[in-house]
Protein backbone atom coordinates (compact mmCIF):
# COMPACT_ATOMS: atom_id res chain seq x y z
CA UNK A 1 0.00 0.00 0.00
CA UNK A 2 1.46 3.35 -1.06
CA UNK A 3 0.90 5.92 1.67
CA UNK A 4 2.52 8.78 -0.24
CA UNK A 5 0.07 11.63 -0.90
CA UNK A 6 1.10 14.23 -3.46
CA UNK A 7 0.81 17.80 -2.27
CA UNK A 8 2.43 20.83 -3.87
CA UNK A 9 5.62 22.01 -2.19
CA UNK A 10 5.16 25.34 -0.38
CA UNK A 11 6.52 27.97 -2.71
CA UNK A 12 6.40 31.70 -3.50
CA UNK A 13 2.98 33.33 -3.72
CA UNK A 14 3.24 33.72 -7.49
CA UNK A 15 3.40 29.97 -8.03
CA UNK A 16 0.50 28.73 -10.17
CA UNK A 17 -2.33 26.62 -8.83
CA UNK A 18 -2.01 22.98 -9.80
CA UNK A 19 -4.68 20.95 -11.53
CA UNK A 20 -4.63 17.46 -9.96
CA UNK A 21 -5.82 16.05 -13.29
CA UNK A 22 -2.91 17.67 -15.19
CA UNK A 23 0.29 17.25 -13.18
CA UNK A 24 3.40 18.06 -15.22
CA UNK A 25 7.12 17.99 -14.51
CA UNK A 26 9.67 20.07 -16.45
CA UNK A 27 12.76 18.19 -17.63
CA UNK A 28 15.90 20.06 -18.61
CA UNK A 29 18.58 17.41 -17.89
CA UNK A 30 18.34 13.64 -17.67
CA UNK A 31 14.55 13.77 -17.22
CA UNK A 32 14.38 14.67 -20.92
CA UNK A 33 15.71 11.29 -22.06
CA UNK A 34 15.34 9.08 -18.96
CA UNK A 35 12.25 10.14 -17.00
CA UNK A 36 11.89 6.78 -15.25
CA UNK A 37 8.14 6.65 -15.86
CA UNK A 38 5.76 6.49 -18.81
CA UNK A 39 4.48 10.05 -19.42
CA UNK A 40 0.88 10.49 -20.52
CA UNK A 41 2.07 13.35 -22.74
CA UNK A 42 5.42 14.85 -23.71
CA UNK A 43 5.90 18.31 -25.20
CA UNK A 44 8.73 20.71 -25.90
CA UNK A 45 8.44 23.48 -23.33
CA UNK A 46 10.09 26.71 -22.21
CA UNK A 47 10.52 28.00 -18.68
CA UNK A 48 11.18 31.73 -18.44
CA UNK A 49 13.34 33.27 -15.75
CA UNK A 50 15.87 30.41 -15.50
CA UNK A 51 18.72 28.94 -17.52
CA UNK A 52 20.33 25.50 -17.59
CA UNK A 53 23.86 25.15 -16.16
CA UNK A 54 26.19 22.38 -15.01
CA UNK A 55 26.31 23.94 -11.60
CA UNK A 56 25.85 21.11 -9.09
CA UNK A 57 28.41 18.64 -7.81
CA UNK A 58 27.29 15.03 -8.15
CA UNK A 59 28.60 12.57 -5.56
CA UNK A 60 26.22 9.71 -6.42
CA UNK A 61 24.91 9.50 -9.96
CA UNK A 62 27.73 11.11 -11.97
CA UNK A 63 30.61 11.17 -9.50
CA UNK A 64 31.74 10.22 -6.02
CA UNK A 65 32.82 12.13 -2.94
CA UNK A 66 36.45 11.49 -3.89
CA UNK A 67 35.93 12.29 -7.57
CA UNK A 68 32.83 14.50 -7.93
CA UNK A 69 31.13 15.04 -11.24
CA UNK A 70 28.69 17.72 -12.33
CA UNK A 71 24.98 17.71 -13.13
CA UNK A 72 22.53 20.33 -14.33
CA UNK A 73 20.57 22.75 -12.28
CA UNK A 74 18.41 25.75 -13.11
CA UNK A 75 19.84 29.14 -12.20
CA UNK A 76 18.18 32.54 -12.21
CA UNK A 77 17.94 34.50 -15.44
CA UNK A 78 17.19 33.84 -19.10
CA UNK A 79 15.03 31.08 -20.54
CA UNK A 80 15.35 27.31 -20.59
CA UNK A 81 13.80 25.07 -23.21
CA UNK A 82 13.38 21.40 -22.39
CA UNK A 83 10.52 18.92 -22.20
CA UNK A 84 7.34 18.93 -20.17
CA UNK A 85 6.11 15.50 -19.08
CA UNK A 86 2.49 15.01 -18.01
CA UNK A 87 1.89 12.36 -15.38
CA UNK A 88 -1.25 10.24 -15.70
CA UNK A 89 -3.60 11.05 -12.78
CA UNK A 90 -3.52 7.49 -11.39
CA UNK A 91 0.30 7.54 -11.45
CA UNK A 92 0.83 10.87 -9.67
CA UNK A 93 1.54 9.59 -6.14
CA UNK A 94 3.98 6.90 -7.30
CA UNK A 95 5.75 9.07 -9.87
CA UNK A 96 6.11 12.10 -7.63
CA UNK A 97 7.61 9.95 -4.88
CA UNK A 98 9.99 8.40 -7.42
CA UNK A 99 11.03 11.82 -8.78
CA UNK A 100 11.58 13.31 -5.34
CA UNK A 101 13.57 10.29 -4.21
CA UNK A 102 15.68 10.54 -7.38
CA UNK A 103 16.19 14.29 -7.58
CA UNK A 104 16.44 15.18 -3.89
CA UNK A 105 18.96 12.52 -2.87
CA UNK A 106 21.31 15.17 -1.42
CA UNK A 107 18.78 18.02 -1.38
CA UNK A 108 20.64 20.03 -4.06
CA UNK A 109 17.35 21.01 -5.70
CA UNK A 110 14.40 23.01 -4.49
CA UNK A 111 11.15 21.68 -5.97
CA UNK A 112 8.87 24.49 -7.13
CA UNK A 113 5.91 24.98 -9.44
CA UNK A 114 6.11 27.49 -12.26
CA UNK A 115 4.27 28.38 -15.43
CA UNK A 116 5.80 26.68 -18.45
CA UNK A 117 4.88 27.39 -22.07
CA UNK A 118 4.45 24.37 -24.34
CA UNK A 119 5.45 24.45 -28.01
CA UNK A 120 1.78 24.59 -29.04
CA UNK A 121 1.26 27.74 -26.94
CA UNK A 122 -0.46 26.17 -23.94
CA UNK A 123 0.62 27.48 -20.54
CA UNK A 124 0.72 24.84 -17.85
CA UNK A 125 1.88 24.60 -14.24
CA UNK A 126 4.84 22.24 -13.88
CA UNK A 127 6.97 20.93 -11.06
CA UNK A 128 10.51 22.20 -11.55
CA UNK A 129 13.68 21.19 -9.71
CA UNK A 130 15.70 24.39 -9.25
CA UNK A 131 19.31 24.53 -8.05
CA UNK A 132 19.69 25.48 -4.39
CA UNK A 133 22.33 28.20 -4.60
CA UNK A 134 22.93 27.99 -0.85
CA UNK A 135 23.82 24.29 -0.96
CA UNK A 136 27.46 23.28 -0.48
CA UNK A 137 27.30 21.33 -3.76
CA UNK A 138 26.38 24.43 -5.78
CA UNK A 139 29.32 25.48 -8.00
CA UNK A 140 27.70 27.79 -10.52
CA UNK A 141 30.49 30.28 -9.89
CA UNK A 142 33.21 27.88 -11.12
CA UNK A 143 34.94 28.85 -14.39
CA UNK A 144 34.41 26.55 -17.37
CA UNK A 145 37.91 25.05 -17.23
CA UNK A 146 37.38 23.83 -13.68
CA UNK A 147 33.98 22.39 -14.60
CA UNK A 148 35.50 20.60 -17.59
CA UNK A 149 38.10 18.86 -15.43
CA UNK A 150 35.34 17.33 -13.30
CA UNK A 151 33.14 16.52 -16.30
CA UNK A 152 35.91 14.57 -18.04
CA UNK A 153 37.24 12.53 -15.13
CA UNK A 154 34.23 11.76 -12.91
CA UNK A 155 31.89 8.76 -12.93
CA UNK A 156 29.18 7.57 -10.56
CA UNK A 157 26.45 4.96 -10.25
CA UNK A 158 24.69 6.17 -13.44
CA UNK A 159 27.83 6.60 -15.54
CA UNK A 160 30.33 9.27 -16.50
CA UNK A 161 29.72 12.97 -16.05
CA UNK A 162 30.90 13.45 -19.64
CA UNK A 163 28.22 11.05 -20.94
CA UNK A 164 25.60 13.01 -19.00
CA UNK A 165 26.65 16.26 -20.69
CA UNK A 166 26.86 14.56 -24.07
CA UNK A 167 23.33 13.16 -23.69
CA UNK A 168 21.99 16.61 -22.82
CA UNK A 169 23.63 18.23 -25.84
CA UNK A 170 22.59 15.47 -28.27
CA UNK A 171 18.99 15.44 -27.03
CA UNK A 172 18.78 19.22 -27.24
CA UNK A 173 20.06 19.06 -30.81
CA UNK A 174 17.46 16.40 -31.67
CA UNK A 175 14.78 18.73 -30.32
CA UNK A 176 16.16 21.65 -32.33
CA UNK A 177 17.22 23.49 -29.17
CA UNK A 178 20.52 25.34 -29.18
CA UNK A 179 21.96 25.88 -25.72
CA UNK A 180 25.13 27.95 -26.03
CA UNK A 181 26.41 27.15 -22.54
CA UNK A 182 25.98 23.39 -22.89
CA UNK A 183 27.55 23.40 -26.37
CA UNK A 184 30.52 25.39 -25.09
CA UNK A 185 31.12 23.02 -22.17
CA UNK A 186 30.73 19.99 -24.43
CA UNK A 187 33.24 21.32 -26.98
CA UNK A 188 35.72 22.10 -24.20
CA UNK A 189 35.22 18.68 -22.59
CA UNK A 190 35.78 16.91 -25.92
CA UNK A 191 39.01 18.83 -26.46
CA UNK A 192 40.18 18.14 -22.90
CA UNK A 193 39.43 14.41 -23.24
CA UNK A 194 41.52 14.21 -26.43
CA UNK A 195 44.45 16.22 -25.03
Amino acid sequence: MNDFHYTPVPAPQDDPALDPEAVWVFGYGSLMWRPGFEPAEIAAATLSGFHRDLCLISIHYRGTRDNPGLVCGLCDGGDCTGRALRIAPDDVPRVMKYLDDRELITKIYIPRHYHVTLADGRKIAARVYVADRTHEQYVGHWPDDRKVEHIVRAAGSEGRSFEYLENIVLHLRELGIHDTKMERLYTAALAHAKA
